[in-house]
């Protein structure tokens, strides 16, 4: 999972370099930029259920 938030930001530092050099692209580059965030918390809120996900199950005696 951390490689995968090292791509996204790595995408991210692209994109915002290109919106420094081309103002006119800042509407897909804010798209890009709101969608990246929508994923980093998407994993987020997936690392959590599957943590909790995973307690319970070591929680349960058999």
């Amino acid at each position: 999972m951390h490689s995968h938030m090292e791509a996204l930001w790595t995408i991210l530092q692209a994109r915002w370099e290109t919106l420094r050099r081309e103002p006119d692209a800042g509407y897909s580059t804010e798209t890009v930029l709101v969608t990246a965030l929508l994923v980093l918390a998407a994993l987020a809120v997936v690392a959590i259920v599957v943590a909790k996900v995973t307690e319970k199950a070591n929680g349960i005696t058999m």
